[in-house]
C-alpha cells in the first residue's frame, strides 16, 4: 500500500510499504527520505502518536492512501526523564505563518523602528524595509515594476534614505491593513447588506481574474512579454532608412526630418496637406507622388505622405504592401516582395532606431503625446481653412471678373500689426511672404479671410490664363 508522509516544514513524500510493517522499520524508511535519524522521528496518525515501535501499521489502522504526520522530536532538557508511554513532543517553531494571517490575527501595528526584528527561526520578515530595499537593489525588474505601480514608494527608494523608505512603507502597510479590516467587518456585520454584497461580489470577481491570470501565465507566459515591431533596412533616394512595416496603416508615410535627409522635400506637393488621424492627430505637410525605394536589390516606386511630427522615419503602409504583393513571413522573420521574390530580414532589437526599442518605450509615448497636442491645436485651424477654400471656390466667378480697381487701397495712416506665426503658416501653403503680409493687413490679421482671399486670387489668375 502507499502511505503519504508529511512534515511540518511542507515536505511531502510517499512510501510504498506493506501494512504489516513495524513502526521501527517504517521510521527507517522515513530516515532515508528525510535525513532525520530514526530515533528522533515522531509519527502521528489521526491525532494518535505511533509510539510503540513494535506494532505494525495495520495495528494503528493505517490503510492505503492515508497520510502520517512526521517531525523531529524535541530534545528533552538535561535531567528530565520522559514518562513511559507519553506522547512525543512536536516542535512547531519552524512552522512559517503567512504575514497576511499574522497581521489579521495580531494587533495590526507596524514595526516600531525602520528595521523589523527577525522571527523566531532567524528568517527575515517580509515587511522589513531594509530587506525590501535589498531585494529591489538586487532585482532591477522588480524596481521597474515598482516605479510603474507605486511611484511614491519608488521615489522614497531613490532618495537613498532608509528612514524615508520605511516611513512611506509603513503608511502604505497601515492603510492596507485598515482597508482589509474594514472589508472584513463589513462582510461579517450583515451578509445581506447591499454594500457587503457588493464587496463580496467584487472579491469573487478579483479572485476569478487572478485565477485567469495564473492560468495564462502557466499556459502562455509569452503573452506577458513585449514584442519588438517589424523594421527593415531600405534606401530612399540613395539614403539609408529604417522602415517600419505596418499592415494596419492605410498609406506610406515619412517624417519631415527623414524627407529632408533624403533630399525629397523639393518634391512635396502641399496641395495634399491635411490632418492624419489615428492614435492622436498629426499634421500632413504634403505628399511626394513618386520616389524610389531600394529594398535589397529591388528598386520600387512609392508615394509618401510627409508628416511634420513623426517619431519614426518611415512607415510602409498597406498601399505599398498591396501594390508589390508583399508577404510578412513571421516564421522565417522576413518580408517577401511578391512581385520579384526578394526577401529581406526584419531587424533585431539592437538594430532598431531608438524610438522603437523596448527600453525607450516611454520616450516614444511621450513624443507621440507631445506631437498629438501640437497637431490638435492646428486641426481646427486647418478645418477652417478648408471651409474658406470651399467658399472661395464658390465665389470664383465673381472674383474672376473683378479688375485691379476693385482691390482695396492700403491704409496710409496706420498699418495693423501682423502675427509672424500666421505669416509662416500661410507661407507653408505656398504663398509669397509679401502677399501674405499684405492680405493679413487688409483683413486686420484674420488668417482665414487672408487665406481665402489668396486662394481666390490664385484661382482667378489660373482661370484667366486658361482663357
Amino acid at each position: 500500500m502507499k502511505v503519504t508522509v508529511a512534515t511540518l516544514s511542507d515536505t511531502v513524500f510517499t512510501l510504498d510499504v506493506s501494512d504489516d510493517l513495524e513502526i521501527d522499520n517504517f521510521k527507517a524508511f522515513c530516515e532515508v527520505e528525510s535525513g532525520i535519524p530514526s530515533n528522533e522521528i515522531a509519527l502521528l496518525f489521526n491525532g494518535i502518536p505511533l509510539a510503540d515501535n513494535k506494532k505494525s501499521l495495520k495495528d494503528y489502522g493505517v490503510q492505503d492512501g492515508d497520510m502520517i504526520m512526521m517531525d523531529r522530536r524535541v530534545r528533552a532538557s538535561r535531567g528530565a526523564v520522559p514518562a513511559p508511554g507519553a506522547a512525543p513532543l512536536f516542535d512547531f517553531s519552524r512552522i512559517q505563518v503567512p504575514t497576511s494571517l499574522s497581521a489579521a490575527g495580531g494587533s495590526g501595528t507596524a514595526p516600531a523602528g525602520p528595521v523589523a526584528a527577525a522571527g523566531p527561526s532567524g528568517a527575515r520578515n517580509e515587511e522589513d524595509p531594509a530587506w525590501i530595499r535589498q531585494m529591489l537593489a538586487a532585482n532591477p525588474d522588480q524596481l521597474a515594476l515598482l516605479r510603474q505601480n507605486n511611484p511614491r514608494l519608488a521615489e522614497a527608494y531613490q532618495t537613498g534614505s532608509l528612514e524615508e523608505f520605511a516611513k512611506v512603507l509603513r503608511e502604505q502597510q497601515e492603510a492596507r491593513r485598515e482597508r482589509d479590516q474594514l472589508r472584513i467587518r463589513m462582510m461579517n456585520a450583515d451578509p445581506f447588506d447591499l454594500e457587503a454584497q457588493r464587496l463580496i461580489a467584487k472579491e469573487i470577481e478579483q479572485k476569478n481574474i487572478d485565477a485567469n491570470m495564473e492560468m495564462a501565465m502557466e499556459a502562455t507566459p509569452e503573452s506577458f512579454g513585449s514584442v519588438i515591431m517589424l523594421y527593415i533596412n531600405c534606401k530612399v533616394n540613395g539614403h539609408d532608412v529604417k522602415a517600419f512595416v505596418d499592415s494596419g496603416a492605410q498609406a506610406t508615410i515619412m517624417s519631415q526630418r527623414a524627407a529632408e535627409r533624403c533630399n525629397i522635400m523639393r518634391l512635396v506637393d502641399q496641395r495634399w496637406a491635411g490632418i492624419a488621424k489615428g492614435v492622436g492627430t498629426q499634421k500632413i505637410i504634403g505628399r511626394v507622388h513618386m520616389a524610389q525605394i531600394q529594398i535589397e536589390g529591388d528598386f520600387l516606386a512609392s508615394s509618401f505622405s510627409i508628416l511634420e511630427e513623426q517619431p519614426m522615419d518611415m512607415l510602409l503602409g498597406l498601399d505599398m504592401l498591396k501594390r508589390h504583393q508583399c508577404i510578412i513571413d513571421l516564421k522565417k522573420g522576413v518580408l517577401l516582395i511578391g512581385t520579384s521574390g526578394t526577401e529581406t530580414k526584419f531587424l533585431s532589437e539592437a538594430e532598431l532606431p531608438p524610438c522603437a526599442r523596448l527600453s525607450s518605450q516611454i520616450t516614444e509615448e511621450d513624443a507621440l503625446k507631445i506631437s498629438a497636442k501640437e497637431s490638435a491645436s492646428l486641426e481646427d485651424q486647418h478645418l477652417a481653412e478648408a471651409l474658406a477654400r470651399s467658399a472661395s471656390e464658390s465665389a470664383m466667378d465673381t472674383s474672376s471678373g473683378a479688375g485691379p480697381s476693385s482691390q482695396p487701397s492700403p491704409q496710409v495712416t496706420k498699418q495693423p500689426e501682423v502675427n509672424e506665426k500666421d505669416v509662416e503658416t500661410m507661407m507653408k501653403m505656398g504663398f509669397p511672404r509679401d502677399q501674405c503680409i499684405e492680405e493679413l493687413r487688409q483683413v486686420d490679421g484674420d488668417v482665414n479671410q487672408a487665406v481665402a482671399a489668396l486662394f481666390a486670387k490664385s484661382l482667378s489668375e489660373s482661370f484667366n490664363k486658361r482663357k
